[in-house]
């Protein structure tokens, strides 16, 4: 088992009679993940299988390879702030063929609030999907299943104010430079990520360096040359990426695939990663001088898991319940709630075909 996504929720303060602050209790200093291949959990003592109207969580049967979606629903469910924003949404005149996306997604996360000792009904969704070419009886990938679905909501919400509060949960706001090597001239681009992508090396990774690497300037050069305006050619470049504007959920991808010309095979190697940090004190330099935020602290809640191998395997994923804060393992229909007794977190999180 290994991470694949990681979902962080920034840390926050609520205005009220008395100013209380959003936090949670670190497991340890350094929580570790080690991704080796089917291994048994180490780290997170889980209880016997419990029924999900005891702590307001409910699984989701396994229909048809749905194991990549039931995931990310674990994961939506986890996020009480999409699920605030789609019930502002008023939906008594949107058409119910059932291609909309974001209509079925609020029916679903309703569903699973509900308690209800039996798994939630979500075939809907599962169809919906299905009709929009997320097909049934596939093997998918979760973070482009995320993205996805991300991207549907922006394009199928008839409320745009709601489409928009929705995608600047996750939206990552960058500046991009390419900077000539032969002239210095630099071209400045900016845009925007739902998931930061992150590169991890064969041996022992962390988090923070992944994200530390993410940041660093890149060298162009031979066949990945870009085109300088001012040397009206493609010349050996620098591109580097700088951060404007930081989400309120922010979402990590490990990049654990490797391609040759005998196939795609996966990175099952350890990755050791905090259950809380401070943006601005991991990645010092990641920052754009136009970068205005003060609060950049953020703390784990949800994180998506793959067993198996790059073509093919299972996902599951550990969540933070939002109500009573504690971790739960959702496997499919199965959920048990897990307990921290060591230093380490479970052979669990990492990114493979058909998923943060």
């Amino acid at each position: 088992m290994s991470p694949d996504e990681f979902r962080f929720r920034r840390t926050c303060k609520i205005e009220s009679d008395a100013q209380l602050m959003i936090c949670t209790v670190r497991l340890s200093a350094d929580l570790q993940l080690e991704s080796v291949l089917m291994s048994s959990i180490r780290c997170f003592a889980v209880s016997r299988f419990l029924p999900s109207c005891s702590f307001g969580m409910r699984g989701l049967r396994n229909h048809c390879l749905s194991c990549c979606v039931n995931t990310l629903l674990q994961t939506f469910s986890a996020t009480w702030e999409l699920a605030d924003v789609l019930d502002k949404w008023e939906t008594a005149g949107v058409r119910t063929d059932g291609r909309n996306v974001p209509l079925q997604l609020k029916k679903v996360l309703a569903e699973m609030k509900r308690d209800l000792s039996q798994p939630a009904n979500h075939e809907d969704f599962l169809r919906c999907l299905d009709r929009n070419s997320v097909r049934l009886n596939t093997q998918h990938d979760a973070d482009e299943v995320f993205l996805f679905i991300l991207n549907l909501m922006k394009q199928q919400l008839d409320d745009q104010t709601l489409a928009l509060e929705i995608q600047n949960l996750y939206k990552i706001s960058v500046e991009t430079h390419l900077q000539c090597l032969l002239c210095d001239s630099v071209q400045t681009q900016t845009s925007y990520l739902l998931s930061l992508p992150l590169h991890i090396k064969e041996d022992h990774n962390s988090l923070e360096g992944s994200m530390t690497s993410f940041f660093e300037h890149q060298e162009l050069k031979g066949i990945n040359s870009c085109y300088c305006a001012q040397c009206e050619t493609k010349t050996p470049s620098k591109q580097g990426v700088k951060l404007l504007l930081l989400p309120r959920i922010l979402c990590l991808n490990l990049k654990r695939f490797r391609n040759s010309t005998r196939g795609t095979r996966k990175l099952d190697c350890k990755v050791t990663f905090p259950e809380t940090f401070d943006f601005s004190e991991v990645a010092k330099e990641a920052f754009s001088s136009d970068f205005a935020q003060t609060d950049c602290k953020y703390t784990l809640h949800a994180v998506v898991v793959h067993s198996g191998f790059a073509m093919c395997g299972h996902y599951t994923a550990y969540v933070r319940h939002s109500a009573n804060q504690h971790w739960y393992y959702a496997n499919d229909s199965h959920v048990k709630q897990a307990a921290s007794r060591a230093s380490k977190v479970p052979t669990c999180f990492a990114k493979s075909r058909g998923t943060v």
